[in-house]
């Protein structure tokens, strides 16, 4: 038996944030970083982004990052990751800004400091005489060994408290932390937010027009057929159905949605995920489907459903990511049958 999902009118998700840990407010945190925040029922979200911040503060603080001079070299933290990106390759400000994801004055004060203490030095670059390009001195080369040795063997005092299997395990955490950062910050400027009945004329658009770039049309049984599309606020307004769409600039550029599935109790099928090019390949699909699928449980679904084809590709790895299994036959009679691939999630695992 499904549960009815109040949905708040006014709710709104906004990726326009600021990603520093220490530019917001602090939480009541425990001081052991091994020790979780305690947590609410109604603040589980809140509660789990304010154990991220303080074990990501505790990582910060405890690397010495909030130091005048890192380790015992003379230089901040920030020259060091200068010195040692300017070390793989000579680099100009605009350059060293984007790789240490800083501003380029910040990146230009970094570079002063390394020219003044002689450890590298700039020159006109080769194909742009109004650029100017920094490449380590000498002496930068060699501060760059002391900074890699010392490094190497903070880092193997690190491992040295961990199994093989923890070190992996760390390793893939990490690449998976540093992605979602990467892109939170892509998605900035987006906002995810329920459908209204406004946005019917736009949603129908941005479906169609995907449709048509990847050669789904109408004739061929896709979902761009659906006698509906012009008005699914109306359709993902029935009890334990739900669509959100992805505003940037004023304009609709994406969207999903949950609904039942029907003469399959307990199962919902996620449907109609839409994205134009300007939004793709920022994560906001996975974004999406995470919000929907978190819908599903929440409403007390045990299973999803959905159909997509070959010819979505990246879609289809994204499914399978998300821990889709692909089926020998659909389930019940949703009209599209063009659709050849189905798939279904268990959302109990």
């Amino acid at each position: 038996m499904l549960q009815e999902e109040l949905k708040p009118a006014n709710l709104v998700v906004t990726c326009n944030q600021t990603y520093s840990t220490m530019a917001q407010t602090d939480a009541p945190l425990a001081q052991d970083p091994a020790k979780p925040v305690t947590q609410t029922k109604q603040t589980t979200e809140s509660g789990s982004s304010a154990q991220l911040r303080h074990l990501s503060r505790y990582l910060v603080r405890n690397l010495g990052m909030l130091n005048a001079a890192f380790g015992d070299l003379p230089l901040s933290p920030v020259q060091a990751h200068a010195l040692f990106e300017i070390g793989k390759q000579p680099l100009t400000i605009k350059e060293l800004a984007c790789k240490l994801s800083i501003d380029k004055s910040n990146a230009s004060r970094a570079i002063k400091h390394l020219i003044d203490k002689h450890l590298a030095q700039s020159q006109v670059h080769p194909r742009d005489s109004r650029c100017l390009v920094v490449q380590l001195t000498p002496a930068g080369k060699k501060l760059l060994v002391k900074l890699d040795t010392q490094q190497n063997q903070l880092f193997q005092g690190i491992l040295a408290q961990l199994t093989p299997l923890q070190t992996s395990q760390i390793e893939e955490a990490l690449v998976l932390y540093n992605q979602a950062v990467h892109n939170a910050k892509q998605q900035s400027g987006c906002h995810i937010r329920q459908a209204t009945a406004q946005d019917d004329a736009a949603i129908a658009k941005v479906i169609r027009d995907v449709s048509a770039e990847y050669g789904l049309t109408a004739d061929k049984g896709y979902s761009v057929a659906d006698p509906t599309l012009d008005c699914l606020s109306q359709i993902y307004s029935q009890a334990g159905a739900n669509y959100w769409i992805i505003e940037l600039g004023g304009r609709i550029l994406g969207g999903a949605g949950i609904a039942p599935l029907a003469n399959n109790n307990g199962v919902c099928e996620l449907q109609k995920m839409y994205f134009m090019p300007e939004i793709r390949g920022k994560g906001l699909a996975k974004r999406l489907a995470l919000l929907a699928l978190d819908f599903a449980r929440e409403t007390g679904y045990q299973s999803c459903y959905l159909e997509t084809t070959a010819v979505l590709n990246e879609a289809v790895k994204l499914y399978e990511k998300l821990g889709f299994v692909h089926l020998s036959a659909p389930l019940g009679n949703t009209g599209h049958d063009a659709c050849e691939m189905p798939m279904l999630l268990d959302l109990n695992q």
